[in-house]
């Protein structure tokens, strides 16, 4: 467990905040293309920057010098202004008064932050984007909204395909690390140019689409009004999208004025890119360097069924640490121990008997694998049979078993699914809600949605079985999923809390819950009630 990296005057939420936006892309541009807007400033970046050495002086070991921070040197590269907006404030105060969202974001960070920080570099673009996967995220790569956005950056499928990332069964690359790093960045350097270096129109357009803020702008021109961001008559999700970043780059500038101390993070590559060679099993390239499970798979999310694909990319990432390890446990593997994992299509008139007989597996193990609630399949159904080596030797002559070569790890809910040995059950009772369940077993909801195919806001029938994913990999740490934001409402006369609950996609035995009342009744016009609710973003296109 890493130790606390920050610490605040008010107490922490367990209530995270996280968007979920997806992308509309189109071609990349160069950096060197766009114009900055005058309001952004300029300055040298690091990169750039040249260190004098004299002759007389001793060579240093670079092993011996301490690191530095890494917040440091997110800061010399903020290019942002510093906004006061009211939008703003309200954000600094909500970030402010949740050190604990704060520290368990900057704790999963740390694993993709120095690598993040050097594309943005290279880029010459301001730093600040270094933090945008926070808003996004929360820095989980295996975060996914119900507008099927996914990853660090929340690629939604069809701008993921337009910037080149790759989704099949094997793989999706909108959750890599390294791929979904250089298609937002790609996405907002077009950005820039399409408005012309103004970056907060930038930001706003990669949650809402260069289209949405187009339109806006062309509204405020023919009635002669300003066309920044703060004047766009923009959806209320953007609105408080970019307050958000702002927010966050005026916590992070100086956290101390906002009662917060930040642990440094070492300013020093934390993973490399290790060459595989061809396809592999997660768990078996894991256990060549003795990686707990769920760092394995935070580091290499994209990979989704426990199994590299064979037509690349053929790479593992790994702590810096582990890759000659990696490398030396890779060349002496058996080509015959590399894959225990295939994907069966199923033939016409083909059961899940004898699928698991050919593979000797048990049906249980299939079903389990596959989220089956029965034993009905059918033709031309993909299905993920996991077998020892010399079982998948054998199948090798079985045209409809797909056997082939080098990739990388399974996403962490999935993976967590397939182990029915890691697992535990909850029956319904009268009175819960999908989230009450998930933060009563601390599991992400998310993650609980997914294990039992459900949306996050499903009505939960009284008596129903649900899976509960064992800590649910890389959410373990929240309570609560880092999916929900604050809303306070102010009752209305006429209102009800069932129709509040349509409004907002809630429970009515939540919002009992989070506002203590003991019934319906408790409701009265002016009464400001708080609710947790997932932050709706585009569905993107």
């Amino acid at each position: 467990m890493l130790s606390r990296r920050l610490s605040g005057i008010w107490p922490g939420s367990l209530v995270a905040l996280v968007c979920a936006a997806g992308c509309t892309s189109v071609p990349a541009v160069s950096p060197a293309d766009f114009t900055p807007h005058p309001a952004v400033a300029s300055r040298e970046f690091r990169a750039n920057e040249s260190v004098e050495i004299h002759a007389n002086e001793p060579a240093m070991d670079p092993d011996s010098i301490e690191p530095g921070d890494l917040f440091d040197r997110i800061r010399d590269g903020f290019l942002l202004a510093d906004v006061t907006h009211p939008s703003v404030e309200r954000e600094v105060a909500w970030y402010a008064s949740h050190p604990d969202y704060l520290d368990r974001t900057f704790r999963r960070s740390e694993r993709y932050l120095h690598y993040v920080v050097g594309e943005i570099e290279a880029r010459g673009m301001p730093l600040e984007f270094a933090l945008l996967p926070i808003v996004e995220s929360a820095y989980n790569p295996v975060a996914y909204s119900r507008a099927r956005a996914a990853g660090l950056w929340q690629f939604i499928p069809g701008t993921g395909v337009r910037y080149g990332l790759k989704q099949n069964w094997y793989y999706d690359g909108r959750r890599d690390v390294i791929e979904s790093t250089r298609a937002a960045l790609d996405y907002l350097t077009f950005l820039a140019n399409e408005f012309e270096g103004d970056w907060l129109l930038a930001i706003a357009a990669y949650n809402a689409g260069e289209a949405t803020v187009g339109r806006q702008i062309a509204i405020n021109q023919r009635a002669g009004k300003p066309i920044d961001f703060f004047s766009l008559a923009l959806p209320r999700e953007t609105r408080a999208y970019v307050p958000k970043l702002l927010a966050m780059r005026r916590i992070v500038a100086n956290p101390l004025a906002h009662k917060l101390q930040f642990a440094p993070i070492a300013d020093r590559p934390y993973f490399t890119a290790v060459n595989t060679g061809g396809q592999i099993q997660l768990d078996v390239a894991r256990q060549l360097i003795d990686l707990p499970e769920e760092e394995f798979v935070a580091l290499n999310p994209g990979f989704k069924h426990g199994v590299t694909d064979p037509e690349g990319p053929h790479r593992l990432l790994v702590p810096v640490d582990r890759s000659e390890r990696l490398i030396a446990g890779l060349s002496g593997l058996p080509p015959a121990e590399r894959v225990r994992v295939v994907s069966h299509r199923v033939r016409p008139g083909e059961t899940l008997g004898a699928i698991a007989r050919r593979y000797d597996v048990s049906i249980e193990a299939l079903r389990t694998a596959n989220r089956l609630r029965g034993n009905t399949i059918h033709s031309g159904q993909e299905l993920v049979v996991t077998a020892y080596p010399g079982r998948i030797a054998a199948a090798r002559g079985d045209t409809t078993a797909t056997l082939t070569a080098p990739q990388i790890t399974a996403p962490a809910e999935e993976s967590v699914a397939r182990d029915p040995q890691r697992s535990g059950s909850h029956t319904v009772k009268r009175g819960d809600t999908l989230w009450s369940i998930a933060q009563s077993h601390g599991v992400a909801l998310d993650a609980l949605a997914a294990r039992n195919e459900i949306g996050t806001d499903a009505t939960l029938a009284i008596g129903r079985k649900l899976e509960i994913p064992a800590s649910a990999t890389l959410a373990a740490n929240d309570a609560a999923t880092p999916r929900l934001q604050p809303l306070t409402y102010t009752v209305k006369r006429g209102d009800t809390l069932s129709r509040i609950a349509r409004t907002f996609k809630v429970a009515v035995a939540d919002l009992l819950s989070w506002n203590k009342l003991r019934s319906a009744h408790d409701l009265k016009p002016g009464q400001r009630l708080v609710m947790y609710i997932e932050d709706r973003r585009r569905l993107g296109g």
